[in-house]
């Protein structure tokens, strides 16, 4: 008769050598708005709030759809063409409605309120965007931690995406003890996803400012 060591919780403890990944630690960016948006709408500022602001998103599924070859009674799968669902962002509204006004703005030019007039050219309203699961230490698995940093665990980069919606803000009288929030849904070309050796901290990045924004465009 097979048998099979019992595990333990012990072992089970050396397995998750890092404690698990957060699903509240992660950081989302757009380093720049396209060019048909006016630059004072998306500033360095803005870059940074958005930062603190973004308070839910989604690391994104990884869809290749079967297709079914009928074969004597029987099925075969073989791989079919991969799509790249919608990506949902949503946002805490500050009572400036920087946030909002720059993604109402953005959907503008798309598509004019009044008449329905906008820019044509893809590049002018497309632009890439970053989710960066962050870890609870300076490096993965860390051991000690004087605190300030956060590793970068996983990135993932999504290429020309544009807004096809800003969602709506419910006001009622009734709404007590809550802050309001809107989300804006994404359409995403494509992704890319990798590793990533470079840091996250909030007070180190509102100082780097528009160099930091600019080597992060620069990532894959």
């Amino acid at each position: 008769m097979a048998t099979k060591t019992t595990k333990t919780l012990s072992s089970f403890k050396t397995a998750l050598a890092g404690g698990g990944a957060r699903p509240n630690l992660f950081e989302v960016s757009i380093p720049s708005f396209p060019g048909a948006v006016e630059t004072d709408t998306w500033t360095n500022d803005y870059q940074s709030t958005f930062k603190f602001l973004c308070k839910a998103a989604q690391l994104p599924a990884s869809t290749v759809a079967p297709i079914t070859v009928p074969f004597r009674g029987r099925q075969l799968k073989v791989a079919g063409d991969r799509t790249f669902a919608d990506w949902t962002v949503t946002i805490i509204n500050d009572e400036d409605f920087v946030l909002r006004t720059a993604f109402e703005k953005w959907a503008d030019k798309m598509s004019n309120l009044v008449d329905a007039t906008g820019v044509t050219n893809p590049t002018s309203y497309m632009t890439n965007a970053f989710v960066k699961q962050l870890g609870r230490g300076s490096t993965a698995f860390a051991e000690t931690n004087s605190g300030g940093k956060s590793a970068v665990l996983r990135k993932y980069k999504f290429y020309d995406i544009w807004p096809s919606e800003v969602s709506a803000i419910e006001l009622s009288y009734d709404s007590t003890d809550t802050v309001e929030e809107f989300t804006v849904t994404f359409q995403v070309q494509y992704f890319t996803v990798g590793e990533a050796e470079d840091v996250a901290s909030g007070d180190t990045e509102n100082k780097k400012g528009a160099n930091d924004e600019t080597q992060e465009t620069s990532d894959d």
